[in-house]
């Protein structure tokens, strides 16, 4: 009889996030990002949201110890190489992923402070999420959402590497600031680490309504692509181009009556499989 290979292991990365029932943002599209790039999804879900394109209409946050037992038995038994983190809703939630994180040296950590949805409704004030911000390898907020953690507007291109710095100064390892707020027909976002030069970059805004989960995509995509072990400015690049990929591959598609999904399975790619470290 042949003998079985158990020397490869899944991509294996972990969302820490809302649910969505409409489908296109929080877990269930960080689930369909993950398995669009070939890794193995896992979920701790934060809260339960009521929610269809046209907003949402409900939000129930899971207890702290639930959630905290959700991430013990995910890290505990498969193994976390990447996380990804979104909503948070609270600041007890806050503490209980913090606490987390550190209890299994959770490695790659992506940080979006989601604090509002894509139709513009506010799902959480803004809560001591600095907390986690040292043990992040990244956070990726949008503008409306870097106004509410620095206290003040950021509206204009000139004032996004001013409050990228203010980020890192409040205990950011590093920050890819989206500028997908601002006007034109440019799209700007800008990615700065300490002791870096700012990395900015640019692609031509598609014309589309259906942008729910965007973000919520971009730092899936992230979390995968560090958990490759790529180079943050390159993993970075690499989950900007899939997520325009899939905005465009979506574009024109009718799903509800408001804000549509991206098209995450635009082109899955096959399972990325690897051997255990050491």
């Amino acid at each position: 009889m042949k003998k079985l290979d158990h020397s490869q292991e899944y991509l294996r990365v972990l969302t820490i996030a809302g649910s969505d029932s409409g489908g296109g943002a929080g877990i269930q599209a960080d689930l369909k990002t993950f398995a669009a790039l070939g890794a193995y999804g896992m979920s701790a879900i934060t809260v339960l949201t009521a929610q269809n394109t046209l907003g949402v209409a409900g939000i129930h946050a899971a207890p702290p110890d639930f959630l905290a037992a959700q991430i013990d038995a995910v890290a505990s038994d498969i193994g976390v190489h990447a996380v990804k983190i979104g909503m948070l809703h609270s600041p007890e939630l806050v503490h209980t992923v913090a606490q987390a994180i550190d209890r299994h040296a959770l490695p790659h950590v992506v940080l979006d402070p989601v604090m509002t949805s894509a139709t513009g409704a506010r799902l959480i004030e803004p809560p001591a999420v600095a907390e986690l911000f040292p043990r992040a390898a990244l956070i990726t907020p949008n503008l409306d959402e870097a106004a509410l953690l620095l206290g003040r507007p950021v509206d204009s291109a000139a004032d996004m590497p001013i409050a990228a710095q203010a980020l890192l100064q409040m205990g950011a390892r590093a920050v890819l600031l989206k500028g997908g707020h601002l006007p034109g027909e440019q799209v700007l976002d800008l990615l700065i680490e300490r002791g870096a030069e700012p990395h900015a970059m640019q692609h031509e805004r598609v014309d589309t309504r259906n942008l729910h989960g965007a973000g919520c995509t971009l730092s899936s995509a992230l979390a995968v692509f560090l958990a490759q072990d790529l180079p943050l400015r390159l993993a970075a690049e690499a989950a900007r181009s899939y997520v325009l990929d899939a905005i465009k591959e979506g574009a024109l598609v009718t799903t509800g009556q408001g804000v549509g999904p991206l098209n995450h399975g635009f082109s899955p790619r096959a399972t990325v499989l690897r051997q255990p470290k050491a």
